[in-house]
């Protein structure tokens, strides 16, 4: 169990160094001055000059690598063009709407989908397994700020239950505010991923239930929820996880439009900001982090296969 978890981290390491390697080389190796990408066609001699002195780029480019990757190990991602304020301040502020977002998504997601694949896998071929892969085709098809305008038209416009933007902090306003402003932008970003793991967990399911060990588990006269839930689940649950942890990944990195819909001041809206504004440290620090977050949640994915299949602990 120690050597399969000591090699599967010991791989994510390359990959971050990989990934450093193409953020760092993103802006040194674009055509063009960098420093003229990053400030326009209207900028000034004196701006440009400025943008080189800042970024390290009058400095040859070894010179400029190794003084940004010991900045990068001490936790120093540079400063922000436009506000001059250190990148990681920035990013700590829009990480909380973010991340509170994706961890209700995916809650959501969880228990709505998981429960839908079981019961298509176990009425396979019948009318409530059409109707669930049905919906399923529905949510993959079409496009999340569509069903973002439906659920802002139908749930804040028409009924008014709830805002129509904006965002509550569960760290200043308390839950009762945070879920009132998040449970829309929630299911407008579970949408697809509800299809999805409701697809992935019907597969899965019927992988297993034709499997000796669920006969043997009727035979002994195991009650249906017990056979489903507790043996057959359990078994089918590896691609089930992976699909769930590669989920969580792409919400974190991939909420743009659902932030921008809501007006949610996450990383998405960071992210757009900083490209409208050719804020290139800043982007530079958002693809690192957010290809850290995607590494560490496969990583973690990995791990924990070893738990629910005990013979991947020594392979």
């Amino acid at each position: 169990m120690f050597s399969y978890c000591l090699r599967r981290t010991l791989a994510a390491v390359p990959v971050m160094v990989v990934v450093a390697l193409f953020v760092f080389l993103l802006l040194r190796l674009s055509p063009g001055d960098p420093a003229a990408i990053i400030a326009g066609d209207m900028a000034t001699p004196e701006q440009l000059d400025r943008i080189r002195e800042t970024l390290g780029l009058n400095q040859p480019i070894y010179i400029q690598f190794f003084h940004w990757s010991g900045e990068l190990l001490r936790g120093d991602f540079g400063t922000s063009l436009m506000s001059n304020l250190p990148v990681t301040q920035l990013m700590a502020q829009r990480l909380e709407p973010t991340v509170s977002l994706a961890l209700l998504s995916i809650a959501l997601s969880v228990v709505v989908a998981v429960p839908m694949g079981v019961i298509a896998a176990w009425k396979h071929g019948s009318l409530i397994d059409n109707a669930i892969m049905s919906l399923s085709v529905l949510g993959f098809s079409v496009p999340v700020f569509v069903t973002g305008y439906i659920l802002i038209k139908i749930f804040a416009i028409d009924l008014g239950w709830l805002p129509v933007q904006g965002f509550k902090r569960i760290s200043q306003d308390g839950f009762g505010p945070f879920i009132q402003h998040a449970i829309l932008p929630a299911l407008m970003l579970s949408t697809i991923y509800i299809a999805l793991i409701a697809r992935m967990t019907r597969a899965s399911m019927l992988d297993v239930l034709g499997e000796d060990y669920i006969r043997t588990a009727h035979a002994k006269g195991a009650s249906e929820k017990r056979v489903l839930f507790k043996h057959a689940l359990r078994n089918a649950g590896v691609p089930i996880l992976e699909v769930i942890g590669t989920g969580f990944a792409l919400m974190i990195t991939g909420v743009v439009v659902t932030e921008s819909v809501f007006n949610i001041p996450g990383l998405g809206r960071l992210t757009v900001d900083a490209i409208l504004s050719r804020d290139y440290p800043v982007i530079q620090g958002l693809i690192l982090v957010t290809s850290g977050v995607y590494v560490l949640i496969n990583l973690a994915i990995d791990l924990s296969y070893a738990l629910l299949d005990p013979r991947i602990r020594y392979q």
